[in-house]
Order: C-alpha cells, then structure tokens, then sequence
C-alpha cells in the first residue's frame, strides 16, 4: 500500500501532487493548512464529514494513477488570433 488513513495530508500531498485535486474536490482546505503535517486522512475525513473510506480509496486511485499533467490553455494573441 502506498499510504494508509494513518499518514499526515501533508506528507501524502507532498509524495503524491495528484492527491491535491482530491482534497480540493472534497473541499477541503488542506493545501497550504499549517494543521496538515499534523493531520492525518482520518483527521482530515471525521473534520470534513467524509467517508474515510471511500475517501481514502479515491486518494489512493488519484496517487496510483499516470502523472499527466493537464493540457495549457490556449492563448489569444491581441490581434484575435491564437499563438501557436
């Protein structure tokens, strides 16, 4: 197992960036909280009103899964053009 419900939020969203997305899309303030180091999923989940489980079972997905980072947008140029 990469982590288990007993690893601070921090130490994990350090290890594994894509986890971040996850405590985001659950809404939770984690990134950047100076309780991170000293929470653990646990923690963070009975605070937040999260299943651990199936919260844990999704930051575990999100840290196994391919590191693809997101396409850029594309930019308009001032005359109305897109860069390439």
């Amino acid at each position: 197992m990469l982590f288990d419900a007993y690893n601070s939020v921090d130490e994990i969203m350090r290890r594994y960036p894509a986890t971040i997305a996850v405590f985001l899309r659950h809404g939770f303030g984690c990134v950047g909280c100076p309780v991170a180091p000293f929470h653990t999923v646990i923690d963070a989940a009975a605070e937040h009103g999260a299943d651990l489980d199936s919260f844990l079972d999704e930051l575990l997905s999100a840290a196994r899964a391919p590191a693809t980072p997101p396409p850029l947008p594309t930019v308009e140029r001032g005359d109305g053009d897109r860069a390439r």
